[in-house]
């Protein structure tokens, strides 16, 4: 049992208590800002809000850059996205679930490997391909970004990316000694599932171009 137990939080003994909580707060509220997405409640912004922001101290201190980045774009796409959900189509209606259009996959692919592009500038920069991780690190960066993208743009679409990325992040934050938010990366994988269907039904519902 001790052992089980030193292989998943043993190197929390090299962090300190400050990074461990502020660590422990931003999974809870990725938690609810994942979930709230899922129930297609605009509380997903400010919760993904709080959760972004303690990330990007975190990963700072922790030098992973990619992973900053897509905090920080996280954060920035939480305004646009709080703008785009409550933004009138009409008198009654804000903007509904939708399919994404050929020209936002056009944007989506530009998208992906801009931000590959970027990623792999400030990688150079720093210094940073010290491992296969940096390499993983920039793919997940650049999937993120287009999930995120489209979860802004309340495109049912976001969810495909996220449950791609989440499938990724899990053994590779617990490879990077990241045990809790490993398992937050696990949950999120299952609620994106249950969001994808959810999403699905309501557009379903309520069909839109």
């Amino acid at each position: 049992m001790m052992q089980a137990f030193d292989f998943l939080f043993g190197q929390y003994k090299n962090y300190s208590t400050l990074d461990t909580s502020l660590e422990i707060i931003a999974v809870i509220f990725g938690f609810l800002s994942v979930w709230y997405s899922k129930q297609n409640k605009i509380w997903v912004f400010p919760t993904g809000m709080v959760s972004t922001v303690i990330f990007v101290y975190l990963l700072y201190k922790w030098e992973l850059l990619g992973d900053m980045m897509i905090n920080a774009y996280y954060f920035i796409m939480s305004i646009y996205g709080w703008y785009i959900w409550t933004s009138k189509v009409d008198e009654t209606h804000v903007t509904p679930i939708s399919r994404t259009t050929k020209k936002e996959k056009t944007t989506s692919v530009f998208i992906f490997i801009a931000t590959l592009i970027f990623v792999y500038l400030i990688y150079t920069k720093f210094d940073k391909w010290t491992s296969w991780v940096a390499y993983v690190d920039t793919t997940t960066t650049a999937i993120f970004f287009v999930g995120m993208w489209l979860m802004a743009k309340r495109k049912i679409e976001n969810w495909i990316f996220w449950i791609v990325g989440d499938l990724i992040s899990i053994p590779l934050y617990f490879y990077k000694g990241f045990t809790f938010t490993s398992f937050q990366y696990l949950g999120f994988t299952f609620i994106a599932i249950f969001g994808y269907l959810t999403w699905k039904k309501s557009l379903h519902k309520n069909p839109t171009t």
